[in-house]
């Protein structure tokens, strides 16, 4: 084999090591899918439903700050503060999914209480058509629901509560 032929495969590989990730470690993300930013959250308590069954309940509006990060345009996960005092967990699957729990929030009959989990499951939407949108949005759908663990209180049956959600980015 000639030297200048040598060299050049030599070059070849040098290149192709240096390809498979000798660069700098810090991943900034912009697959288009995190949600980086502060949203406004509206729960919409007049379409409440409980186990199932329509009933009244308040509506909520809260204010979240997001930071998450993604390796790639399906694995993502961070971190949301809510105004009402909440931090908890988001992260990417088929749908955003943001949760946390909620100490106390089923009274029980002997003066104790249990746990409930909330969690939003989220998704894109164009706010004209009402599409599903898969990135870059701005304007989402989604479900609030709060449940609370069978064998709560010693009733067999969980608590659900399920709000729908309109959560808005603005900045």
């Amino acid at each position: 084999m000639s030297t200048r032929v040598a060299g050049c495969i030599g070059m070849v590989i040098v290149a192709f090591v240096g390809s498979l990730g000798l660069s700098p470690s810090a991943r900034a993300s912009n697959f288009g899918v995190e949600l980086n930013g502060v949203y406004r959250v509206f729960s919409d308590g007049e379409w409440a439903k409980k186990n199932e069954v329509f009933f009244d309940q308040a509506s909520v509006i809260e204010t979240w700050t997001v930071t998450t990060d993604c390796v790639s345009p399906i694995e993502c996960s961070g971190e949301v503060k809510s105004d009402l005092g909440w931090t908890g967990t988001a992260r990417l699957g088929y749908f955003w999914y943001v949760e946390h729990t909620i100490p106390k929030w089923i009274p029980c009959s002997d003066g104790t209480f249990a746990d409930g989990v909330q969690q939003f499951i989220i998704w894109g939407v164009n706010p004209d058509t009402g599409e599903r949108m898969i990135k870059d949005f701005t304007h989402f759908a989604a479900r609030n629901v709060t449940k609370g663990p069978s064998g709560a209180c010693g009733v067999s049956n969980p608590v659900v509560i399920e709000l729908p959600a309109r959560i808005d980015k603005i900045s």
